[in-house]
């Protein structure tokens, strides 16, 4: 019967959530007391209306099939508690402009695509992109406990700064130690639940928003993004050798604006020069994950916050070789510092 009920929870849905109390990691315990069912849920970034809310659904969704009297309480939970991680990857760069972000959410429709649970934190908190490529204008919601992140529009939870902002084209006008708590914030409050994957957008560089997020977050493995311009190398392994000084796992490479495609000559031309894919898979030691092209399909979908609707063999084969180079035996259960 217990088991019967946690699948009917798993139909009730958090609002402003966008997703399950299950899948928010807020069931505590479910028992039959003198014919009472009692349910316990935690109270993580829940509004008084919201659990009100979900105690109607809940009761009417488990006196069907029970017929007994429905019980629901709610005792107090950190979203430390509540949040289950499997694996949480950062995603880097050297320098700016090298599509570290393009990379972060082509990854994560991937791994969507595949069946894996994704959120995605926005890190770049001077330069968030992550909420205009999904399509995402909705602020967070929540209480003094937590935050819920916004889901994208296939059930993905973002957060970024942008999303708490009056207006997305408000400056973060911010010193060092004030980006240092917000980032640290974003490790402690927010209620992610069950993720297979949270994926960190980070910003460029090896400044001290990076250190922040290295430290304050339970990060398994890095992959590192380039472009096939001058310089490449040397940037390249200064990040390689970050992710070393600070005892992160580079999990593999991505090239980004490897070519561009001429359909009708089918032909590929390679903008900034030869691709140097190979060579930086050699200097990290890890494997070269993708080359990702110059498609103005996928940049028109950016723009108009649809990049869950590209479509093509690139995306499949960024998830294949991801999940390939993260390995089967490397997973483990993950929660974020409170």
């Amino acid at each position: 019967m217990e088991e019967r009920i946690a699948q009917l929870l798993d139909s009730v849905i958090v609002p402003g959530a966008g997703r399950s109390v299950l899948q928010l990691g807020l069931l505590r315990s479910i028992d039959q007391v003198d014919g009472q069912v009692r349910i316990v849920l935690g109270d993580a970034a829940l509004i008084d209306d919201a659990k009100q809310s979900i105690e109607e659904s809940i009761r009417m969704a488990v006196s069907s099939i029970t017929g007994q009297d429905i019980l629901v309480q709610f005792a107090h939970m950190t979203t430390g508690e509540a949040n289950d991680i499997a694996h949480t990857v950062a995603v880097m760069s050297g320098k700016g402009g090298v599509g570290k972000s393009l990379v972060t959410g082509l990854l994560a429709v991937a791994l969507g695509r595949a069946g894996y649970r994704v959120g995605i934190l926005d890190a770049d908190l001077t330069g968030p992109s992550i909420p205009r490529m999904f399509g995402i204008q909705e602020r967070p919601c929540g209480s003094s406990s937590g935050m819920l992140p916004v889901v994208s529009a296939t059930g993905k939870p973002v957060m970024s700064m942008n999303l708490l902002l009056e207006r997305s084209d408000q400056p973060v006008i911010w010193r060092g130690p004030l980006i240092d708590k917000a980032l640290r914030q974003f490790g402690q409050d927010v209620l992610w639940g069950r993720l297979d994957f949270l994926l960190i957008d980070l910003p460029p560089g090896t400044a001290d928003a990076v250190l922040t997020v290295m430290q304050a977050f339970p990060i398994d493995g890095v992959v590192v993004v380039f472009t096939p311009q001058d310089l490449v190398e040397m940037i390249v392994r200064k990040t390689i050798n970050m992710a070393e000084m600070m005892q992160k796992r580079v999990i593999g490479v991505v090239e980004n604006m490897s070519y561009l495609y001429i359909p009708e000559t089918g032909k590929r031309m390679e903008l900034f020069g030869p691709g140097r894919g190979d060579e930086m898979a050699q200097v990290a030691n890890a494997p070269l994950l993708g080359r990702i092209p110059i498609d103005p399909s996928l940049a028109a979908l950016c723009d108009q916050g649809a990049v869950e609707d590209y479509d093509s063999d690139i995306v499949t084969t960024l998830g294949r070789n991801f999940l390939a180079a993260l390995g089967d035996g490397s997973r483990r259960e993950k929660h974020l510092p409170v």
